[in-house]
């Protein structure tokens, strides 16, 4: 039997995305507090299994900088920069190149609009042969029923929706590795948070 092709999430060719996650957006989109907390973990999450993170920001000047809770000066030398842009897309050059540059091959995508700029990129970066996997659980949109169709419309493009934990526990890959208790103490420490954003950002559309 021939074997099949699966878009995993491979350590040390991943690299997080954190898209637009800014303070103007705070009044704005649904549930964004839950957006920033799922994306305060994976910035957790990246420092402990060492996975590179890249933040862009939409017409910061009009839109207002990174939340402040989402400090890059937690990754070290893992935060590959903030990056503006006037287009939807992350798919802007000086990130491509840094996407060829590191030979990265999946990207964990999270952050807002859900129907904007997250879906764009994605398809910019499925196009580009990149396996791309959004989470469920950290990405909205101003308007909360956008986000089921920017959803289906990238898995029917070909991108992995998935979720904070789980997409961290595929990193992890191992029980025995000598960071799992560091990992599981995060797991632990952030499991309310885990719940709300589940219940607030992913519970709505499956029912």
């Amino acid at each position: 039997m021939a074997a099949r092709t699966v878009a995993r999430l491979i350590p040390g060719r991943t690299v997080f995305f954190a898209c637009d996650i800014q303070t103007r957006f705070k009044p704005l989109v649904y549930g964004f507090d839950h957006v920033v907390a799922t994306a305060r973990k994976m910035f957790k999450v990246a420092k402990v299994l060492q996975v590179p993170v890249l933040i862009t920001e939409q017409n910061p000047r009009a839109l207002g900088e990174t939340a402040p809770e989402l400090d890059p000066a937690l990754l070290g030398d893992l935060f590959l920069g903030t990056h503006t842009k006037s287009a939807f897309s992350m798919a802007i050059p000086p990130v491509l190149s840094i996407l060829k540059k590191h030979d990265f091959k999946s990207v964990v995508l999270f952050g807002i609009e859900s129907h904007v700029c997250v879906l764009q990129t994605a398809l910019d970066l499925l196009e580009q042969g990149y396996d791309v996997h959004v989470l469920a659980d950290g990405v909205s949109s101003c308007n909360r029923d956008e986000t089921g169709t920017a959803l289906s419309r990238m898995r029917q493009a070909g991108a992995q929706i998935t979720t904070s934990e789980s997409a961290a526990f595929e990193l992890q890959v191992d029980a025995d590795k000598p960071n799992f208790k560091q990992f599981s103490q995060i797991i632990k420490d952030e499991r309310e948070n885990t719940q709300r954003a589940l219940e607030e950002l992913v519970r709505p559309r499956t029912h």
